[in-house]
């Protein structure tokens, strides 16, 4: 078995120690972050399709972003950790995180204060210190990079992208299913009354009062004709607007304040958000709000008329 495969931490090049320390752990902490971000992108991929449209990728590409970045991360984590594929892990992280940074530069004005949080553990927005951070990590693979030996074994690295593209796949699909099945609470409150959430069909949409996008959103909402589905709107915050909010979108839906637990059970990101539910079980979810977007995607639910 070759050495780099059967150690991980095996000497990459002849060098002193404490250049292959520094580069083992460089690469330990390059694979740590590029493999947490990008598992997660994978596991949830229609929760991150939701975050990547709010950093103003267009809402017909941003699931394949979604899936193509969750697998060019966790491939750059997963051959960053065998000194045989280091090169090209470290490769691949460097330009992923030169190409985010030269975006986040190109739209930094109408990005600033968007939520830009990678890893699960690891809360950021964009603004200065999104550079810096960003500059940090290109330091670490840089470094994974600079003390490794020349990479070999295109066929096994080969093999390593295909079981990351299936196991994204795999994951995929089970989201789909997960998403289409949910069961929505019992009864939640809707201006001051127990109301069921277990019959009929029913749009819920989460808005922030405080958002322009929610806003707009609403408004077109206001025109179409939901016919016998039922309207729940949720803020996520400052339920004190929530009376002027809809009667200046002209959105004719009822407030529910109940927003930690239809959150707990519909998990999504930053607002405007919506679900689907029929007869107690979530058909869909509806959280793209451009171009076409609600509209096409309330039809195919059967939400609207």
């Amino acid at each position: 078995m070759d050495d780099s495969l059967a150690n991980p931490f095996a000497r990459s090049v002849d060098s002193p120690a404490w250049k292959t320390a520094v580069n083992h752990l460089a690469a330990f902490v390059t694979a740590v972050l590029f493999l947490s971000a990008g598992i997660w992108k994978i596991t949830d991929p229609f929760g991150w399709t939701t975050m990547v449209e709010q950093l103003k990728v267009p809402y017909q590409f941003s699931l394949a972003a979604t899936l193509a970045l969750g697998i060019s991360e966790t491939l750059a984590g997963a051959l960053v950790l065998v000194p045989r594929f280091r090169r090209w892990g470290a490769a691949l992280a460097t330009l992923l995180l030169i190409v985010f940074m030269i975006y986040v530069g190109i739209f930094y004005n109408e990005l600033i204060g968007k939520d830009c949080s990678c890893f699960p553990w690891m809360k950021r927005t964009i603004g200065p210190g999104f550079f810096i951070g960003d500059a940090v990590m290109l330091v670490f693979s840089a470094l994974a990079w600079l003390w490794a030996r020349p990479s070999s074994g295109k066929r096994t690295a080969a093999v390593i992208l295909g079981v990351v593209t299936v196991f994204s796949g795999v994951f995929y699909g089970v989201s789909a299913a997960r998403v289409s099945g949910i069961k929505a609470p019992d009864t939640i409150t809707v201006d001051g009354q127990p109301t069921s959430l277990q019959h009929g069909r029913i749009f819920i949409y989460f808005y922030d009062p405080q958002c322009s996008h929610c806003e707009t959103a609403a408004r077109e909402m206001g025109k179409m004709n939901f016919g016998p589905t039922r309207l729940i709107s949720v803020p996520t915050q400052s339920p004190q607007y929530a009376a002027s909010f809809l009667r200046d979108t002209n959105f004719k839906a009822g407030t529910s304040n109940d927003v930690e637990l239809l959150r707990k059970t519909f998990p999504f990101g930053d607002p405007p958000y919506g679900v689907v539910i029929e007869n107690g079980r979530m058909k869909g979810p509806v959280s793209r709000y451009d171009g076409p977007e609600p509209e096409a995607t309330l039809k195919s639910l059967r939400a609207i008329e």
